[in-house]
């Protein structure tokens, strides 16, 4: 059944680096799933104890980086650090790499003020994502771990509307690389965050919970492209988003991975107390949900 956890990123940031006391607490306010943030050390005897000791699930390890980066040192990096984890995740039965897909840079400075290069800019880095990508699959493949790659726009990213998921997915194939779907970046997107639940079901393999405000009014003042100021994220059930109508295609598709808290609330993070506070109004709000359809554990 579907299990409720949380990305540990933040609580990294706010100074709780320490995978053993983050799974107790976890366990404590009633998570039963992490998924980690990539400052915390892959350790094999560090995740065994752990496990061992809280009972707490691993179901995730997450790197989103820009692989296509034009310092030739730094996709080098992430590259190699990707590969790493893939390979720690299958030696250490964890089931998914969360991740992002690199994109190439434009080509010239100016291509935002040209309409036409716009336009072909996602498509101008499919191919070399490909490419990427097909070995890493393969190696995911034998290690039996799952790539699922995120929505979020702001990185180095080309998965980030339903047209990018259907070609990827296409070129991709593969049992073992699909989605992490991120519902808070489709609000700010535009993008029906709802309808293509069925459609890409079977491809969902995690579920970052979060959601956005959008400043209506801002967005009429600055429109989309000003800057980002008009929207914001919040902590799940504290936006636009309408998680029951989200629940429900959930339930359709009868999804039954992690549903991981992505802690980003600017409002919620002024401490490490506000920060855990914050993941336990999560935690509790998506408990109701899956309480309510018929989805949580047993």
């Amino acid at each position: 059944m579907v299990k409720i956890g949380f990305l540990t990123n933040r609580l990294v940031q706010l100074g709780e680096s320490n995978l053993e006391s983050i799974a107790n607490w976890a366990m404590a306010n009633g998570f039963r799933d992490l998924e980690v943030g990539p400052t915390i050390p892959m350790e094999e005897e560090l995740f065994a104890d752990v496990i061992h000791k809280t009972g707490i699930s691993i179901s995730a390890l997450t790197y989103c980086r820009n692989y296509l980066s034009s310092i030739s040192e730094e996709a080098d990096m992430h590259r190699k650090e990707l590969i790493k984890r893939i390979n720690f995740a299958g030696d250490n039965n964890v089931e998914k790499i969360v991740t992002s897909t690199g994109i190439l840079k434009p080509i010239r400075e100016d291509i935002y003020d040209s309409y036409e290069s716009i336009r072909k800019l996602p498509s101008r880095s499919f191919d070399d994502v490909v490419k990427f990508f097909e070995p890493i699959v393969e190696l995911a493949e034998n290690k039996k771990v799952k790539i699922a790659v995120e929505n979020c726009p702001l990185m180095g990213n080309i998965a980030i509307s339903p047209v990018m998921w259907r070609a990827l997915l296409e070129k991709l194939d593969s049992e073992y690389f699909g989605l992490t779907y991120d519902p808070s970046h489709l609000v700010w997107e535009f993008i029906n965050p709802y309808d293509y639940i069925s459609e890409f079901g079977n491809k969902i393999f995690h579920i970052h919970a979060k959601d956005t405000i959008v400043d209506h009014k801002r967005l009429s003042e600055t429109g989309i492209l000003t800057n980002f100021d008009w929207w914001e994220y919040a902590l799940p059930g504290t936006g636009d988003l309408d998680w029951d109508r989200f629940f429900k295609e959930l339930q359709k598709v009868n999804y039954k991975g992690t549903i991981s808290i992505e802690h980003e609330d600017k409002e919620h993070s002024n401490s490490l107390d506000e920060v855990k506070n914050g993941l336990i109004f999560g935690q509790k709000f998506i408990q109701e949900k899956l309480n309510l359809y018929n989805m949580g554990e047993k």
